[in-house]
């Protein structure tokens, strides 16, 4: 007979497990297109998402752009490919290991929206504070800014937001579901012998677009009974390029009925909303979709106030809004996210630009490998001239190659003096800067490096994942920069019953944690901890065992390496300081 508290135990347990498996199932079904899967089930690959000088005052950005150059870091011979894990397995230890969690999980979840839990809060903090003193404290001409989520909405209307920061979006009038045009994908199908059209296909972005929209082809000529060859290559347009007469003859993912899409119509993604008591057209604001225009309305107070000059930068960490159609991949494109932003103001002549873009390209791509990117699954590509906003001079997105997908992670744009001009004009404010060594004014130009906090963090956990075998056993490790690490050290005392024990393991718990985020586990076996603090990404382990009672040395246990070495209690801080800070 099963007593009360087993019983208690069993119901709580098939509760969470019910729990997690729910969220899992929401997350994941965000990695395959926000909830909806179209024809071709194929892995989801994110396409070569927009950067901020492409989301401002551009109605569409393609979702396919001509061929970039791309300059990929691995050596050709060295296989970079991602099997070893999927989206399921990311997010399955994000739930797990209190990463992340899906946000209003007891209400079914939030689409687009998500809650950093223990672990999770820490990795964030441990990037933005890292991300800051490198490129604020560490550098003589850079300084900080945190500006408002709110503000006038006529900052908006200059910067180009208000009439121009739209997707193109298409719904499906049957099933009620909404698509980004320009992610949603269609081709005729016709015969190599005659040219005979026998339908249209529709797919949605896929790792392999062009072997899923074979396959519906092969298919589309099996149901129709059309004997012949089908001619290859399909030519694959995305949405926004469909004709009147086409759209009456493509299908729609969802129920695969002809004509059943609408047209595309533009939609704007910032989130509205009311300012003050009285709800009409006056009062209307907006969560800022971005952190970089409360910097370009404050370059003059900055200027002033920290008596910097040009060259100068200004980094701001903050969170934007943008309410995307069709939010995916996990947390990688969601509706509320934080940026990492600098705007960085140089001379206006031609030839003073590239060294700057350049620089700021090397040490963008620096810094990441330095916090434990994995160097092998980062690109560059390069946007070409026709890709650009009509003011940008050059744009770099610095690329990851996430399971989903190779996409962007940052964005280095040359941006011109376009955002100062426009707030200038707009306001009938100057935003000249006067330059003392030759006596002249002039609206600085603008060198961008962009990133978003979330993304980060997740291309972070995908460079940390590892699966390997210990003593027989499957281990899942996170192997992360010891300095990125949200957990530093554990400390276990073997033994939980000796009291000698229990005090010296808590004496030097309670003198680490004054430095660092530290753990204590008294519980189970002291393999069963050290799993644990691998799953969690901590990079090494102390444990307290009956010599160290006679020797005052305990035992230092790596993560990655799981080697083990006996350190005296007073070497533990100068041992930590070298391996965690450099």
């Amino acid at each position: 007979m099963v007593g009360p508290k087993r019983r208690t135990s069993f119901v709580f347990a098939v509760l969470m497990l019910s729990i997690t498996r729910s969220f899992i199932a929401s997350a994941f079904s965000n990695v395959q297109n926000a909830g909806f899967l179209g024809r071709g089930g194929g892995q989801i690959r994110g396409r070569v998402f927009r950067t901020a000088e492409q989301r401002r005052g551009l109605v569409r950005t393609p979702s396919r752009a001509p061929p970039t150059k791309e300059l990929l870091v691995a050596s050709p011979d060295e296989d970079t490919t991602v099997s070893t894990y999927n989206m399921e397995d990311i997010v399955n230890v994000c739930k797990r290991r209190g990463f992340v969690f899906q946000s209003s999980e007891i209400y079914n979840g939030f689409n687009g929206f998500y809650d950093y839990g223990p672990l999770g809060v820490e990795l964030k903090n441990n990037i933005k504070q890292r991300w800051w003193r490198d490129m604020v404290h560490s550098r003589d001409d850079m300084v900080g800014l945190d500006s408002s989520i709110i503000a006038s909405p006529r900052v908006w209307e200059a910067s180009g937001h208000v009439a121009g920061f739209v997707d193109p979006m298409v719904d499906c009038r049957v099933s009620k579901l909404r698509y980004r045009a320009d992610q949603l994908f269609f081709t005729k199908v016709e015969l190599q012998e005659d040219g005979e059209v026998i339908g249209y296909i529709a797919l949605l972005d896929s790792g392999d677009l062009h072997g899923e929209a074979r396959k519906l082809a092969e298919k589309l000529k099996k149901r129709t009974g059309k004997e012949g060859t089908i001619k290859f290559p399909l030519d694959i347009k995305d949405m926004t390029k469909a004709t009147v007469a086409e759209l009456a003859l493509i299908p729609s993912p969802a129920t695969g009925e002809p004509g059943s899409l609408t047209p595309p119509r533009a939609f704007n993604l910032m989130f509205q909303t009311s300012v003050g008591a009285l709800a009409d057209a006056s009062s209307t604001a907006f969560l800022r979709p971005e952190t970089a225009q409360g910097i370009f309305t404050n370059f003059k107070n900055v200027q002033s106030t920290g008596r910097v000059k040009v060259p100068f930068g200004i980094a701001q960490i903050g969170k934007a809004f943008r309410n995307e159609i069709t939010p995916r991949n996990f947390i990688f494109r969601s509706r509320e996210f934080e940026q990492m932003e600098i705007e960085y103001f140089i001379p206006p002549e031609e030839e003073v630009w590239p060294d700057f873009y350049n620089k700021w390209i090397e040490t963008a791509w620096q810094w990441l490998t330095s916090i434990g990117m994995r160097e092998d699954l980062m690109g560059r590509e390069v946007h070409l001239k026709g890709d650009l906003a009509h003011y940008a001079k050059a744009c770099t997105d610095i690329v990851f190659r996430f399971p989903f997908g190779q996409v962007e992670l940052q964005g280095i744009a040359a941006r011109g003096d376009y955002d100062l001009t426009q707030h200038q004009t707009s306001s009938g404010k100057s935003m000249e800067y006067f330059d003392e060594s030759n006596k002249r004014r002039y609206v600085p130009h603008v060198i961008e490096p962009s990133i978003g906090v979330d993304r980060l963090f997740l291309a972070l956990i995908c460079s940390a994942y590892a699966e390997d075998e210990i003593e027989g056993e499957k281990r899942v490790v996170l192997k992360f920069h010891p300095s990125m690490a949200p957990i530093k050290v554990g400390v276990f005392p073997l033994v939980k019953n000796k009291p000698e024990i229990m005090e010296k393991a808590r004496a030097i718990y309670d003198q680490l944690k004054h430095r660092y985020n530290v753990f204590w586990d008294v519980s189970g076996a002291i393999g069963r901890r050290y799993r644990r603090m691998d799953e969690a990404g901590t990079p090494f382990c102390i444990t307290v065992d009956f010599d160290t009672l006679e020797d005052d040395s305990v035992t230092v246990r790596e993560r990655d390496s799981t080697r083990q070495t006996r350190m005296k209690v007073g070497d533990l801080l100068a041992f930590f300081d070298k391996e965690i800070n450099g």
